[in-house]
């Protein structure tokens, strides 16, 4: 058996020890190494045909985060947490798109571009014009959640606290962000940072079903 890195109860330990931070200390901030971790994170998580149809906008503008809260139900993570990240995808997917990611392929892996006509024909196919062209933005959507799990659970394995939230308005957070007939929205929100000692929901106990009512094995 090989060495691990990080060992089986290293990662079930964080996993436990992650909840959605409700409360953050406002004093804490992320280290900027750490924070490079996260960023290698999102940029490395998976999408469908790997095309990756979002962008992450990380708001450090203590005035315009006053401006998202007001909008986000006034939740105190939104301008209390150390770093906020507002999850945006494309409202639609055209062929420039698909292209630019086919021109990416071609530079890093050293292929002729003409090579990737089968591929690139394969997502216009299915995205662009295809049976998912007419609920490209709901399917893009579904994307963003992939790359917050893996935010997610690389905070968690870095003891950073995190919090996922969908309570917001997403058209005043597109007016505040300046998305507005861009092609992207914004989809949810996660803000990061440490726990607050205030935070009561830190000491609760974690609620989930047992793994026989929610893994089905068919052999």
């Amino acid at each position: 058996m090989t060495d691990k890195s990080i060992a089986e109860k290293e990662i079930i330990q964080a996993l436990n020890w992650r909840y959605a931070t409700k409360v953050f200390d406002t004093s804490k901030k992320i280290a900027e190494k750490d924070w490079k971790t996260l960023e290698n994170a999102l940029q490395l998580a998976p999408s469908s045909y790997g095309l990756q149809p979002w962008r992450f906008i990380v708001v450090q503008n203590s005035e315009l985060r006053k401006k998202l809260r007001a909008v986000a139900w006034n939740q105190s993570q939104i301008t209390d947490a150390s770093h906020l990240v507002v999850f945006a995808t494309r409202e639609k997917i055209d062929e420039a798109f698909v292209q630019s990611y086919i021109d990416k392929i071609a530079e890093i892996r050293g292929v002729p571009k003409d090579s990737l006509d089968g591929f690139k024909g394969a997502m216009v196919g299915d995205v662009v014009n295809g049976p998912r062209a007419s609920s490209a933005k709901t399917w893009t959507q579904r994307q963003a959640y992939i790359a917050i799990g893996f935010l997610l659970e690389t905070a968690a394995l870095l003891h950073i606290d995190a919090c996922p939230m969908e309570g917001f308005s997403a058209a005043e957070f597109d007016k505040l962000l300046k998305l507005e007939g861009t092609g992207w929205g914004s989809v949810a929100v996660v803000t990061l940072g440490y726990r607050s000692e205030k935070d009561q929901l830190a000491k609760a106990k974690k609620v989930r079903f047992e793994k026989s009512q929610i893994i089905q094995v068919i052999d």
